[in-house]
């Protein structure tokens, strides 16, 4: 699903860069199954900055720098090279980037080291590997708080724009 990147070692073909893409795939195809997991709707390419609003169906990666808000009912995976300052609000996530900001996810929440994630976050399930850092708040709805969970980010927006 990703391709390998510059910093593969030589002779056995497997680097830190390569090993991250294979444990972000796996991840992917957890999430949505092995034939899902292969469509990309959009890329963010290392090189992009983007700032605003990002509205999107479907799966999304981000390996440049985004600001604002991104908003989905599909999956975000953020790369290791990412950085992303935004509220986002996604079905899923599967992160090795850095994230600051207020996230909700419906479902859930991957965080793959080296991962950065500082802010408020709400999610019924996140996982963190050793290495990961994460400093912030956590919220973990009780089954049947989903709707809570749907209509937070406005809330959130609105907070934002009395300030």
């Amino acid at each position: 699903m990703f391709e390998r990147t510059g910093d593969q070692e030589q002779g056995n073909g497997q680097g830190a860069g390569a090993a991250l893409l294979d444990r972000m795939s796996q991840e992917v195809a957890a999430l949505l199954g092995e034939s899902a997991a292969q469509d990309i709707t959009a890329i963010v390419g290392a090189s992009t900055e983007f700032e605003g609003i990002l509205h999107y169906n479907g799966t999304i990666r981000i390996d440049g720098k985004v600001e604002g808000e991104i908003h989905t009912d599909g999956v975000l995976l953020v790369g290791k090279d990412a950085v992303i300052k935004a509220r986002i609000r996604a079905r899923s996530i599967v992160s090795c980037g850095r994230i600051v900001g207020d996230v909700i996810a419906t479902e859930k929440i991957a965080l793959l080291a080296p991962a950065c994630l500082k802010g408020s976050v709400t999610t019924p399930l996140l996982s963190m590997e050793e290495g990961v850092h994460f400093k912030g708040s956590l919220d973990v709805p009780e089954p049947g708080e989903e709707e809570t969970m749907l209509h937070h980010m406005p809330a959130m927006k609105a907070a934002a724009g009395a300030n």
